[in-house]
């Protein structure tokens, strides 16, 4: 046999294996809006940059007359491409192929592509569209699996991990995206569960559809599990281009800086007139957050979930910074479990990753209840205060109004060693707000007064004058300053100039045991 036969040989090898389970299948695939395995490789990458590996691999499964169906390529892609001109590899289940089940060499494609992605240092990108364990596979499915979500924690805080549902995914298939650090679905297409619908309701009873079971508005909204919903397959893709552009490659790189659009010096006059002058009216934290950093540079992560915290990306100068916030427009902007749990993964990601993180401060408290108590909001709100205390990277604060309690202590305080602490002359600083001080510290006068409501009015002025403001934390130095609001963005921008320098370790150990 020539050259010329051999690569005549190999060509069509290869145009077998791009084919995946052939036409129909594609065909039905398109019908319910999905893109292919390679159709969704092609459109994240950049142009000609993705580079295949593993494409001719078969599966050596001989149950259930499994030598008789092989495929090139065993029902996933993997490969290495560029995203923005920087390398990531990417792994893409290919559904039309045994339903995008895992085997043996499937899982070993995938595994040799993490492997070579935590040796070299770039984000690993997961495309999942898969019906789980290949069943007639047995214990090597299972296997498969495990080493996957071993490179999963393996990976973890070394380089970015993210993950892309893309249709039914269940069982195993679940777990290994529930380890990454950022989880995208499409509506109405992407769905993530244990057990589907038949299994639970011939084991329970229950009738339950996909969609509410674990569509992507379960998913973002209640559970807490996916932080993007996407209304297509295109806008997933773009939105994760999008998230990688403030990420580094890696730990021991720092995040991507971008040539900077908007005025350093700019004051903050729209920050300074959203804030209101009464204590107990809501406003709305992202009118703040988008006025300091760079003009349309913030990108809010799990907006639906947890909606009492605001967590996201944004730039300074240019800059990449994590965003943590309180919302008073929810609740009041109180700590609730959910916002406890929401908060402490993103300061710890930003932290893996050498982000700074910017925090913007307005809460009265944790939220009160027997159900916040039972579900254990003590361990949980612990989880925030850890996170936050362990960060070694540049932490900036601002209070732009209230900051009571232990919920002052958690959000980046000072005492937990942040870089940078501001505060408005709006806010308020104390154990508890004015209202329940006075009724715990006069409760006797309160009582024997003849006009209880103008006595408790009077002494929460009082109060609020003489306790409430930030003028006594300024004086024992637990704010470095108060500011004007409109100074605020100047301020955090000649702040992180000096501490990108910033080095700080904590002592050695093997690992902490936050209070999981």
């Amino acid at each position: 046999m020539t050259m010329e036969d051999r690569i005549d040989e190999l060509r069509e090898r290869k145009a077998e294996a791009e084919k995946g389970g052939g036409e129909a299948r594609i065909e039905a695939q398109h019908e319910k809006g999905k893109m292919t395995a390679r159709e969704r490789v092609d459109y994240f990458v950049d142009d000609g940059t993705f580079e295949e590996f593993d494409t001719l691999r078969e599966h050596r499964s001989t149950n259930f007359d499994m030598d008789e169906k092989k495929v090139p390529g065993d029902g996933v892609v993997t490969g290495y491409g560029e995203v923005d001109g920087r390398t990531v590899f990417v792994f893409a289940h290919d559904f039309t192929v045994f339903g995008g089940s895992l085997g043996e060499v499937f899982a070993e494609k995938v595994t040799k592509m993490m492997d070579r992605a935590i040796e070299t240092g770039a984000p690993i990108i997961g495309l999942n569209d898969s019906a789980g364990a290949r069943i007639q596979e047995g214990i090597d499915s299972l296997a498969g699996y495990a080493e996957i979500f071993h490179r999963n924690q393996k990976a973890s805080g070394v380089v970015p991990q993210i993950s892309a549902i893309m249709g039914p995914c269940a069982g195993g298939a679940v777990y290994s995206p529930a380890i990454t650090d950022f989880i995208f679905m499409v509506q109405e297409t992407s769905h993530m569960f244990i057990t589907g619908p038949d299994v639970i309701e011939t084991v329970t009873g229950e009738e339950v559809g996909f969609e509410e079971l674990g569509g992507a508005g379960t998913h973002t909204g209640e559970s807490g599990v996916a932080h993007f919903s996407a209304a297509a397959e295109e806008q997933a893709l773009d939105d994760i281009r999008h998230l990688l552009s403030y990420l580094p490659q890696n730990n021991v790189e720092d995040p991507p800086s971008v040539e900077p659009w908007d005025d350093p010096e700019r004051e903050c006059t729209a920050a300074e007139d959203v804030v209101p002058d009464q204590p107990q009216k809501p406003y709305d934290i992202t009118d703040v957050i988008g006025d300091v950093v760079d003009e349309q540079s913030f990108f809010e992560v799990a907006e639906a979930y947890a909606r009492n915290i605001v967590t996201g990306f944004a730039r300074l100068d240019g800059h990449a910074v994590g965003v943590v916030a309180n919302q008073p427009r929810v609740n009041a902007g109180t700590l609730d479990i959910d916002a406890s749990l929401k908060g402490s993964r993103f300061v710890r990601f930003c932290d893996a990753f050498n982000i700074p993180i910017l925090t913007f401060v307005d809460v009265p408290g944790f939220m009160p209840g027997t159900d916040q108590e039972h579900g254990g909001i003590i361990k949980h709100g612990a989880k925030l205060l850890y996170a936050y205390s362990e960060a070694t990277v540049p932490l900036m604060t601002v209070i732009t109004r209230k900051a009571y309690g232990g919920a002052y202590d958690v959000m980046a305080s000072k005492h937990l060693e942040a870089d940078v602490n501001y505060a408005w002359p709006t806010a308020e600083i104390a154990v508890m707000g004015p209202q329940g001080a006075v009724n715990v510290l006069y409760r006797d006068e309160l009582a024997d007064a003849d006009d209880p409501d103008s006595l408790r009015d009077d002494l929460i002025d009082e109060y609020r004058e003489t306790f409430a403001n930030p003028y006594t934390a300024a004086e024992r130095g637990f704010v470095d300053d108060v500011i004007e609001p409109k100074d605020t963005r100047r301020r955090l921008i000649r702040d992180l100039d000096v501490l990108r320098s910033k080095r700080k370790e904590n002592p050695s150990r093997k690992h902490g045991n936050i209070p999981l």
